[in-house]
């Protein structure tokens, strides 16, 4: 059975029960398109204070080369670094829920870190990923 927090991250208080949002390289893709339904997701949490977390590893999935769009988009979230307890998380689940991408994995992790509902395109693949992510909510861009 799948766990949503790691000993090593209660440990070191990492964990916050402050709502935010962990947008995965769908939705900053969806983002860079503007597709309605995510702006108005991004622009209500930005308006409402809410938190918008990128892993660094979604943007290097995602940044083929600076626009003004990628920038506007990178100025209104928070990049989290990949530090050894997301790692960590992140490759449990890989260990556990076969196949996943280890992009996702790093998603899902960082959000079950912070107790954040997770935008994606990819809803299958990480919707896989709650068998060991279980308290993550992960809703379609």
């Amino acid at each position: 059975m799948g766990h949503a927090t790691h000993p090593a991250a209660k440990k070191s208080g990492m964990i916050s029960r402050r709502f935010g949002l962990t947008f995965d390289t769908g939705a900053l893709i969806a983002l860079e398109r503007r597709t309605q339904r995510i702006w108005e997701i991004y622009r209500t949490a930005l308006h409402d204070g809410v938190p918008i977390t990128v892993p660094v590893a979604v943007v290097i999935e995602w940044w083929r080369g600076r626009t003004e769009v990628r920038e506007r988009i990178l100025g209104g979230v928070r990049v989290e670094p990949l530090h050894t307890t997301l790692a960590q998380l992140a490759g449990e689940a890989i260990a556990s829920v076969k196949p996943a991408s280890p992009i996702d994995a790093v998603v899902m992790a960082s959000a079950a870190l912070r107790g954040d509902i997770v935008y994606t395109s990819d809803v299958d693949d990480l919707e896989r990923l709650r068998r060991h992510f279980p308290t993550v909510r992960v809703l379609a861009v």
